[in-house]
This record gives C-alpha cells, structure tokens and sequence, in this order.
C-alpha cells in the first residue's frame, strides 16, 4: 500500500483488514503463508547441493581442479584422479562439517532470536519478528526493532532513530497523525520504518508493508549477500591468490626455462605441473572448515554464541576489549543505597518520591527502578499516572505525571546534572524553598564526594501539576529539586582475576561507561587499576579525531561518554592498528557494535544490540569471554597449524623438485631416466 502517511488509522486498518483488536491467528497465519516470513535474508537455507559446490569456490581448490583438468588433457590419468579424489574428499568433508555447523547455529540462533508484541484477537502475544505481517498491530518500547513499515495508532513521547534512512544522529520524535501525499520520508512523522529501532517512549503501530516490500528493503540487496569479510577470511582468500601466483610465475619459469633448454615441451609442462599440484594445501579449506565448527561448537559449551563462524578468528586476534562496567564487571544488580536531602541527611521523602517515579513510570524497565521498587517492598500506592515524559538518552531525566483524590504531583529523577537544569528552587529539610543558587555549590560538592566514594548519585526533583493538562517535555523547567538517590554496584568476586587472565592473553580492557568520572575511577582502583587514566566525554568533544587517536590507546576509562562517543571510541583504537572487540546490550551500543571488528552481546540485550553483534554471551560475564577468546585462539592456531606443516612440506618437496629440475635441465648423471 502506498502512500499509507496520508490515511487515518481507520482506513488503514480497513486496507489491510485488520481492527483495533489487531489480527486473528487463522487470518496472520495465512498472510504468513501468503507473503512468506518478514525477513530480508532471502532463502532461509541453503540446498544441500548448493552448500556443496560452495565448497569448490576458493582460489586454492580452483587451482586443483585447474590442475585435474591439464592432467586429465595431457592423458595423465592417474594423477588427475588423486588430485579430484583429494579435492571431492576435502569438499564432501568441508560440506558436512559446515551442514552440521549450519544446523547446530540454527538450533543455537533459536535462544537469541528477535522477538515482537503484537495483538493477536485483541490480546498481546509475543512472536518472532519473522511472523509478523500486514495488519499486525505492534507494541513498541525502548529498545524495540521495527520489525516493518508502519502507521501509528498511539504514542507517547516516542523517538526513535532513522539513521540508516536519514544520517541524522539525533532520535527522530514521532506523533500520530494524516500527513500529505507529497511528504519527503525524513519528514513522516506519523510512520515508522523497518530497520530503525525505538530510543524512547512507547507506541502501537499498525504494520503496512513488510520484508522487500519495505523502504528498508529496498535499499537493502547488498544485507541479503555474505556479510563484509572478517581480516581472517581476507586473509585466506589473499593467501589463496599468493599461491596462486607463485604457483603460476614458478611453473612459467620452469616450463620456459626447459624449453630454452631445449628439453621435452610434453615433459617440461608436466614437471611444471607437478610443481604446481605439489605447493598447494590440498586440505586447507576443509581444515578452515572443520576448525571453525568444532571451535563454534567448543565455544557454545562455554555458553558463546557464535553468529557468525568467520568471527572466531577475529574474536581470538582480538587485543582491545570496550566494554560497559554493569554486568560484566560489576554484579549488574544496582543497590540502593540511600535517600538523603540537599543537606546529605536520609529523607523519607526523597525515597517516597523517587519510589512513586519508579514504580509508576511505564517506559523502559531497569535496573535502578527495580532497585527503588525493592526497597519499599510494603509501600501502599493511593496516585495513578495521568502522564509521562519517558527516559532518553538525551535528556537523562524520566518524568510522570501522578494524581490521587487531593494531589497532582510531576516527578522527575534522572541524572543529577541533567535534573539541576530544569530547576530553580530547591526544598530544605524545614520544607522551605530556596532559590538554587545559593545551594547548587552545596550540591555539587556533595554529588562529587558521593561520586568518589563510588556511589552512582542521582538527583530528585517535583512541582505541582495540573490536573487538565497533561505534563510534556517542554514542561520541563521551573522544578523544585528535593535530593539524591544514591545507588551501589560491587565488582564481581573474581573480576579482577579475571582482568589479569585477560592481560596474560595480551587483551587489554577499557571501560566505556555513561556514569561519571569520579565513580568509573573509584571502580578502576576497586579492580586493581592503581592509577587509572580516564577520559570524559566532555574532553572527547574536544578533541579532533587525531588526538582521540593518540589518546585513547593509553587510556584506561572513557567515562561520562555519549552514545555516538562509543562509535568513536572504537573507530580510534582499530585505526591504532588493533583488533577491537566491544561487548554492549543496550539501545545505545548498536553502532559501536556493528564497527567493532567483534560484536558482543548478550542473550538478555534489547534486539537492536543482538541484531547488531557477532557473538551472543549466555551469560554476561569476562569469564566466559576468556574461555572464548582461547577457543578462538585455539581454532586459529590448529588452522595456521596445518599451513606451516602443509607449505613446509611442499618446501622440502619443492626444494627437491629443484634439484631434481637442475639435474633434468643440465644433464646431471644422476638424474632419473623417467622423470
């Protein structure tokens, strides 16, 4: 359907024959057998004759087959029979080692796939985002794919990024609406497209197009190919073409030399033949092959997913890990650890308020809300939500709009810096206001000192509102500030352990985290970095591309850090001649994943950063990386094992040839009479 921007959600839902109450599971499931899945990957399997002749595409086997082919012309049976024996023994190998991976990854991919909430006969239900079709109303929230092109029905405070269609890095806001036929994509206000993901806010969605039919696939036939090459595969395939060459330049000088020689034109070619079939590691693809299932299938023991099987061998050259501190070096499981005033005293109030923010806010779920929700296991709730302004990364602040029979109260809790903005007055003890001014140094100073003792600090705020008009972003100012929640994530028991197996394998570890200088550094000591060096993402703005470069190979923390810093961040280390890997989970890290030379999330991240990774973690922890990053090691070791035996041994076999060929083109008595 065309032009679907310019209908109301009426007759859009009347062309797809769909209602409010969203599909019914007989009419869905005949769509999906009508359209097909909702995916851009094309076929989703590979016959089994297919995968078979991909095995022959390589430049070394080709140069077996080439060689079979001559012998076979020159009538030397025997030797073109061994040559295409070794090369159907190492494709049928290859073959089955990469059926089995394939089904294995199949089979493994099922506990990381992507799933939707759609309406199913007026009821949610969660599905993969491959059964989604036209006419499907879609749930959205923070963190979500768009899983097709479509209309909005409702939404609240929804922003959501279009990069991929606009180049904008900002969150695009999107609002329900009837817009004119004419209008440009960037400017479709009311629609949301496949491909781009949800930054914040919530919506439900009314599914026009899906799969090719979208504006994402139709700008996406290169994503329906093999994924860019990893530097391993480039690596092969460059020393397939070395052999190659060195193969054809020394078979011409040979083959010429003989024949200025004036030795046997027909014996000649064969020799140089010989040569040729005697350089090449017949078996190297199927040891590729077999090395990189047996490592994907090692690594899934160690609860590693592997996507991808050609990212092993970036995962075990990987010398530079980013990553987050929550989860992987911390427990991930936020404390709260106190409620205190402006004046650092606990207060009742502040955890009231900040308890009513929490438990009330119907956005994003995390960690720091569960934490305050816990806190007040018994609290009794008389307020209801009339509004909310939810949490982006941005703003960094999550208000709501709660009302009971006597009260209408907004609340706003974020970050402390980002909450000071928006007020003017700050509450005392007494209950009293006072203009911000003569208390921001106080609280500032108190942000700083909880800060370096460790504590992520957040701040509180509150005004009165109106009970006709709902609260908006705009709205946001004028607020009274009341305290700080501050929070507490001990390391892990065996990180720092770990940290140093890390550094024994010669992969260093940098954190990249959103929280503040003072807390990342506190951290860093906690885990045995004496001194760390840190930089904020104040400083990074700062600083061209050039002097991050020299800069963030010494660093140890990158802190404060927004989420297009991230993307910078990692493009600086690889430029500094490393192999980067970036673990992240969140809506924030799918760009830093996607240029990292080795994705890494985790089976619990948002769909855009399982979408966007090489490698799925089962369990978020550095441990595990560890066991994985020797695995890849392993595989890529067994494979350069084979190499160096295989050209060692043409070595010595070429060396001899070489003797044997002077003996051939200068009379040696030696020489055999047949060869």
């Amino acid at each position: 359907m065309d032009n679907f921007w310019n209908l109301t959600p009426e007759t859009a839902l009347e062309a797809v024959k769909s209602s409010f109450q969203g599909l019914s599971e007989k009419s869905a499931q005949e769509k999906l057998k009508q359209d097909g899945p909702n995916t851009l990957k094309g076929s989703p399997k590979t016959s089994a004759i297919m995968l078979f002749l991909l095995q022959f595409k390589s430049p070394i086997t080709l140069l077996l087959i080439a060689a079979a082919m001559l012998s076979l012309a020159l009538k030397d049976n025997t030797d073109a029979i061994i040559i295409l024996i070794i090369v159907l023994i190492s494709g049928l190998l290859g073959w089955w080692q990469e059926k089995g991976a394939a089904n294995a990854l199949n089979q493994l991919m099922k506990m990381v796939q992507i799933n939707c909430r759609v309406l199913r006969d007026g009821k949610e239900k969660e599905i993969h985002v491959e059964e989604v079709v036209t006419g499907d109303i879609v749930l959205l929230t923070a963190g979500d794919l768009i899983p097709g092109d479509s209309l909005l029905l409702e939404s609240k405070e929804l922003f959501v990024d279009e990069a991929v269609f606009t180049g904008e890095t900002y969150p695009v806001e999107k609002t329900v609406g009837v817009l004119p036929v004419d209008t440009p994509l960037a400017k479709r206000i009311n629609t949301v497209l496949m491909g781009a993901h949800v930054i914040s806010g919530k919506a439900k969605v009314l599914v026009i197009k899906t799969s090719r039919q979208t504006e994402f696939g139709k700008i996406s036939d290169s994503l329906r190919l093999k994924p860019p090459e990893t530097d391993f595969e480039r690596g092969v395939r460059r020393f397939g073409y070395m052999l190659m060459e060195i193969t054809l330049v020394l078979m011409l000088i040979i083959f010429a030399t003989n024949v200025f020689l004036h030795k046997p034109v027909l014996d000649s070619f064969l020799f140089s033949l010989a040569l040729a079939v005697g350089l090449t590691p017949q078996l190297l693809p199927a040891i590729i092959t077999v090395n990189l299932a047996s490592g994907a299938r090692k690594m899934a023991a160690q609860q590693v997913i592997v996507k991808r099987l050609s990212s092993i061998e970036n995962f075990g050259s990987m010398n530079i890990l980013c990553s987050d501190k929550t989860g992987t070096i911390t427990e991930g499981k936020v404390k709260l650890n106190a409620a205190l005033s402006v004046s650092g005293d606990p207060s009742d109030k502040v955890l009231e308020y900040a308890w009513l923010n929490a438990s009330l806010q119907q956005g994003f779920r995390n960690p720091i809300d569960s934490s305050i929700i816990s806190s007040r296991p018994d609290a009794t709730n008389s307020f209801v939500i009339q509004s909310e302004v939810p949490y982006d990364f941005i703003r960094k602040r999550l208000t709501v709009q709660i009302r009971n029979s006597s009260q209408n109260i907004v609340i706003t809790k974020g970050a402390l810096k980002q909450v000071i903005e928006v007020c003017t007055l700050v509450e005392t003890e007494s209950g009293n206001t006072v203009a911000l001014d003569e208390k921001r140094s106080e609280i500032m100073d108190r942000y700083t000192k909880l800060s370096a003792e460790g504590y992520r600090t957040l701040g509180v705020a509150y005004k009165a509102g109106k009970g006709e008009q709902n609260f908006t972003r705009q709205d946001e100012k004028e607020m009274i500030f009341l305290g700080f929640i501050t929070f507490f994530d001990p390391p892990k028991p065996h990180v720092q352990e770990t940290i140093n197996d890390l550094k024994k394998l010669g992969v260093q570890l940098k954190i990249i985290t959103g929280d503040n200088a003072l807390v990342a550094g506190s951290l860093g000591r906690q885990i045995g970095i004496e001194k760390p060096a840190i930089i904020s993402g104040s400083e990074m703005r700062k600083m061209n591309d050039a002097a991050l470069l020299r800069k963030a190979m010494h660093t140890d923390i990158f802190a404060e850090v927004e989420p297009n810093q991230k993307e910078r961040i990692i493009i600086a280390l690889k430029k500094g001649g490393n192999v980067v890997g970036f673990m992240g989970d969140g809506i924030n890290d799918a760009s830093a994943l996607h240029d990292a030379d080795v994705g890494i999330s985790v089976d619990t991240a948002v769909d855009v950063a399982k979408e966007a990774a090489d490698i799925v973690l089962l369990n978020k922890d550095l441990k595990v990386l560890v066991q994985g990053i020797i695995e890849g090691r392993k595989t890529f070791a067994n494979t350069m094992k084979y190499i160096f035996m295989a050209t060692s041994a043409k070595n010595r076999m070429v060396c001899r040839i070489g003797n044997l060929s002077s003996a051939y083109c200068f009379g040696h008595p030696h020489t055999p009479a047949n060869f």
